[in-house]
């Protein structure tokens, strides 16, 4: 299978496995927690210029479905230095860009070619960035009294003291969401800081074992399907192992991917012959992709998809040959080709 196929069944992957989407509440207030909590997984930005593209239209309330054209118009404004070798239309010239993104991205070994680590290293840094720009707008927006920190009615005000009282932890209900926000509550003083505030919005991307921990139980609960509080082979043959599977194949271009039965006796480690949630932990990232896990991945999709002569590595010349692979997000949404939004219930 084809690295190329194998990107897009992960991209699947994270589109049918996000576990955060607030069903039981009014629909209102369903779009704009899926909107304030990230559900529709953006491809990774390439450009911090087009990142910033996306945050302009982002505070526009404007999103991925906007007219990104008006809002080139807006970042001239803001961002004059992104069109000062704008081409004819006064569109952003991505030959020039990648000419001035290469060196920043060619720096150990600076040696003129750009290898994986250095791709990822660089795909990882506008991640973290995008992730920090969201929650700071959040934190701003979010935090009535200006203290810094935001509380659970500061941010979800739809839930009344009677509601989280039930704590009913059906999903989407008060009590679920409770649930999360205690978990990044590390202090635990009842406020989200900027760090705590960026865990429960991307809990995929949190290392806080509470929040991964939660993750892989609401995740085993949708596998578990004689409801025993484990997996069986059977099970995690047909959930787990598929996932894991797609994964590493394009990891390892379909070498050395281990067995349902080899993996599952590897991750059984009492060998009672069921998984519970902390034998699956080594399996998280998998099972539990957030984007800067699905950053390393595109980080080498960009790699396989411009590296011409298929020695690992990129040169100016061939990025420039495939200047349209790094600035995917842009061009789809000029062409209004748009990708789906990622919250549907499974």
């Amino acid at each position: 299978m084809g690295r190329a196929v194998v990107y897009v069944l992960i991209f699947a992957a994270f589109a049918a496995f996000f576990v955060f989407s607030p069903s039981d509440l009014p629909d209102r207030n369903r779009q704009e927690l899926t909107r304030r909590l990230g559900y529709k997984f953006r491809t990774p930005t390439f450009d911090p210029l087009v990142a910033e593209l996306e945050r302009i239209a982002e505070e526009r309330e404007l999103g991925s479905r906007g007219n990104v054209i008006g809002v080139e118009q807006t970042a001239k404004a803001k961002i004059p230095e992104a069109y000062r070798d704008s081409n004819d239309e006064g569109r952003l010239n991505i030959s020039s860009r990648l000419v001035v993104l290469f060196p920043l991205v060619d720096h150990s070994p600076k040696d003129g070619l750009i290898n994986y680590e250095e791709m990822s290293n660089w795909i990882t840094e506008q991640t973290i960035n995008k992730l920090n720009s969201r929650t700071g707008r959040e934190l701003a927006f979010y935090d009535k009294n200006g203290d810094g920190a935001i509380s659970f009615h500061e941010y979800l005000p739809q839930f009344t003291e009677e509601d989280i009282a039930r704590n009913e932890t059906g999903h989407g209900q008060a009590g679920w969401w409770k649930q999360q926000f205690t978990n990044a509550d590390v202090d635990p003083n009842g406020l989200l800081s900027f760090d705590e505030l960026k865990d429960f919005l991307h809990p995929q991307d949190s290392s806080n074992y509470r929040i991964q921990n939660w993750l892989l139980s609401e995740k085993m609960k949708r596998m578990d399907y004689d409801r025993d509080g484990k997996l069986s082979f059977d099970e995690f043959l047909h959930h787990a192992y598929d996932i894991y599977k797609s994964y590493i194949e394009f990891e390892t271009q379909g070498d050395d991917v281990p067995t349902a039965e080899e993996k599952f006796d590897e991750l059984d480690l009492d060998e009672d012959e069921v998984l519970t949630v902390e034998e699956l932990r080594p399996l998280f990232q998998y099972l539990n992709p957030g984007e800067l896990s699905h950053a390393q991945h595109y980080a080498a999709h960009l790699i396989n998809e411009a590296d011409d002569n298929k020695d690992g590595f990129l040169t100016l010349e061939e990025m420039l040959k495939h200047e349209y692979v790094f600035y995917t997000t842009l061009y789809e949404n000029q062409n209004g080709d748009y990708e789906d939004d990622f919250h549907d219930e499974l």
